[in-house]
């Protein structure tokens, strides 16, 4: 038997969501983002119950240029093996059933609370993506900015690129190549993809709100969503960090077409499927450069990407991720 808690709705939230003639109305989603990241990664089942276990080669072997009647020391490659781990996000909805029913349209009022979930564990997935820390937040998974975080001294330090910003107030621009063999999303071995929503319908759950122990009937279900990130091969990440947000709109701003250039020429190869990431304040600045950079020949543009028109940079699609923070500090 379940418990319900004091998140559950309560006869007040149920009238803040009726319009004047009774109805669920369609709510404004003030609280939306738009992360793009989740849209483009390239999702693979792990090899393990609770992640993907990857070899990588970690050295080749010696090779000589030798003369007749000399022989060469026998030499091996190696490999070293890296386990990626997942988490698993939860979030629970238990709506009195009475509650439902005082309007006579349930399932307009269950679908109305279901969206909210909906946008909370997708907004909740986009960041740990970005910034999940496993070290210091051990049921999360780690996520992008904590392997690409050292400008020097990391063995993908080649890989972050400076901006120059040394303030509390900078960001940063992503770009990704997604693919089997580089960078991809995770779900454990034997579990499903994506986010699973289960309906468990009407339910007898304890009360813990007012007098604990009391039940009920309630309307249930679960929203879960194990997963996580497997970084295959560091060089097809780039990190453009220490952009100064405020910087932007002042009389020197990053030249960010020139670091995104950069980046491009990091990624060894063609290998996966590249996008840029940025959140909406750096995209409008990209965008606004579209004008200049036409008139000098330079490389964004517009085209069409599944039939929607999108900014590129040299081909590649630039994605709004409004997960990416403009509070990130300087990383040095």
């Amino acid at each position: 038997m379940a418990t319900l808690g004091t998140g559950a709705l309560t006869l007040l939230d149920w009238a803040k969501r009726l319009d004047p003639d009774g109805m669920v109305p369609q709510i404004v989603e003030l609280l939306s983002q738009t992360n793009e990241m989740l849209a483009d990664m390239l999702w693979k089942e792990g090899n393990l119950p609770t992640g993907h276990r990857t070899t990588v080669r970690t050295a080749l072997p010696t090779v000589y240029w030798r003369l007749l009647n000399q022989g060469v020391a026998p030499s091996k490659s190696t490999t070293a093996q890296i386990d990626e781990m997942t988490g698993m996000l939860e979030a629970w909805s238990e709506v009195d059933v009475d509650l439902c029913l005082l309007n006579g349209n349930t399932n307009a009022f269950r679908l109305s609370e279901a969206k909210a979930f909906l946008e909370a564990m997708n907004q909740e997935m986009a960041s740990t993506i970005i910034y999940g820390n496993q070290g210091t937040t051990p049921e999360e998974f780690t996520g992008l900015a904590p392997r690409y975080g050292a400008i020097s001294g990391a063995t993908n330090a080649d890989n972050v690129i400076s901006a120059g910003g040394s303030s509390s107030d900078n960001t940063s621009i992503w770009l990704v190549a997604w693919g089997d063999e580089t960078v991809c999303g995770i779900f454990p071995k034997g579990s499903k993809a994506g986010l699973v929503h289960d309906d468990y319908g009407e339910q007898t759950v304890e009360v813990t709100a007012g007098v604990a122990g009391n039940r009920m009937r309630a309307m249930q279900e679960r929203f879960q969503w194990k997963g996580g990130i497997a970084v295959k091969d560091y060089r097809y990440a780039v990190r453009i960090c220490n952009i100064d947000v405020s910087d932007l709109a002042g009389a020197t701003p990053a030249d960010l077409l020139t670091y995104m250039e950069q980046a491009d020429e990091i990624i060894p190869n063609e290998l996966g499927r590249r996008a840029y990431y940025c959140n909406r304040r750096v995209a409008r600045w990209l965008r606004n450069q579209v004008r200049a950079s036409v008139e000098t020949g330079g490389g964004i543009t517009f085209e069409n990407f599944a039939g929607k028109r999108t900014l590129t940079f040299g081909g590649v699609p630039i994605r709004k991720v409004d997960a990416i923070l403009n509070t990130e500090a300087t990383i040095s």
